[in-house]
């Protein structure tokens, strides 16, 4: 079975094993772990921030970011089909007590407009603004990247209106890796950052929150709120390691298997799916436009040996990743081609 539902199904690598049957380990609690201490340090270098935080999960990165940033009762500005908004379980109201002003924007950027509209308002009549988050890579839009020219203009409307910006890094070296840049091009726009190493870097679990040390202080015991504060997490920390250490230089190859599918079934003129539209690991299928819903698709290719995830009634996602190999890449192409097109045969 070829697994495409997410990165975040990889395996540990060898070299992520050994590292950690191997780890130096302390309570993290106590900031007695030199492995956690490590990268925390690496992780913070990597995103040009001052200090860095090991978090369980990039949803909890985000909340703490949240928590640490936001006020009760005020809003934060972010696109409508961004991870914080539509999968994180409404932290930023359970948890922060925020309201969410969403836009609509093709990459996720939410525009120079918007951002001046709303953080201009008068905090006598409305929500005062805290914060504005952009997701990067975008999971709902297909991978797609923010590129530094939208950043830069967001990060001078951010000035205008004093407000803060928290990046969902989730993939940030997918789009680093995408625009041949180094990640801190991206991640320079942005006052605080979290960033997974479990998803295309492949570790088996972790999350790093990256900002202004006062921040991460805080932060710090908003995790220990959430019940996050970990004991002898250098056994995980040095996967991320070697994560943060071996896995960015790869992800190009999972980039092209994503291309591989859809320039595949780009051949199916039903589907009206553009290769470009998917400029990382993700490949979006409309399922609708050849006349099936998300879920009878996703069993019919489970059925041909691949597993996919289920976005919506008639959307289906593919994430390309470290256990998928050329091989695995191609077969997925063929079967997945196969079947929709026997689909929109039908319907012509």
């Amino acid at each position: 079975m070829i697994d495409l539902r997410s990165d975040t199904v990889t395996k540990p690598t060898p070299a992520m094993r050994a590292a950690m049957a191997n780890a130096k380990v302390g309570d993290d609690h106590y900031r007695e772990d030199p492995t956690v201490a490590e990268l925390e340090r690496r992780a913070a270098e990597a995103m040009g921030k001052e200090a860095a935080l090991f978090t369980p999960s990039g949803t909890m990165g985000n909340a703490l970011a949240l928590l640490t940033r936001g006020r009760p009762g005020g809003a934060i500005l972010l696109d409508k089909e961004c991870h914080i908004y539509v999968y994180e379980q409404g932290g930023y109201a359970a948890l922060a007590g925020m309201n969410p002003l969403l836009c609509d924007s093709p990459n996720g950027c939410p525009p120079t407009d918007f951002v001046l509209e709303y953080g201009r308002r008068t905090a006598l009549r409305y929500p005062p603004a805290s914060l504005i988050c952009v997701e990067n890579t975008h999971n709902r839009r297909g991978g797609a990247v923010i590129p530094p020219d939208d950043l830069a203009e967001l990060k001078r409307a951010s000035e205008q209106v004093n407000l803060p910006i928290h990046m969902d890094g989730a993939r940030i070296f997918n789009a680093a890796a995408a625009l041949d840049l180094h990640v801190r091009q991206l991640t320079q726009y942005a006052d605080t950052v979290q960033f997974c190493f479990s998803k295309g870097l492949g570790a088996p679990v972790g999350s790093a929150l990256a900002g202004p040390s006062g921040f991460i202080e805080q932060a710090r015991r908003n995790r220990r709120l959430l019940g996050g504060a970990m004991r002898q997490a250098g056994v995980i920390a040095a996967a991320a390691l070697v994560a943060l250490e071996e896995m960015p230089k790869r992800l190009h190859e999972d980039h092209a298997n994503a291309r591989r599918l859809a320039e595949r079934l780009q051949a199916i003129p039903e589907l009206r799916l553009n290769p470009d539209d998917f400029p990382t690991n993700i490949v979006i299928v409309h399922t609708k436009r050849v006349g099936a819903s998300a879920p009878e698709a996703s069993d019919a290719l489970k059925q041909r040996g691949i597993l996919t995830s289920i976005y919506g009634p008639a959307m289906l996602r593919f994430v390309f990743h470290n256990d998928v190999s050329n091989e695995n890449a191609a077969f997925a192409a063929d079967a997945a081609y196969a079947y929709f097109e026997k689909l929109a045969a039908e319907l012509r």
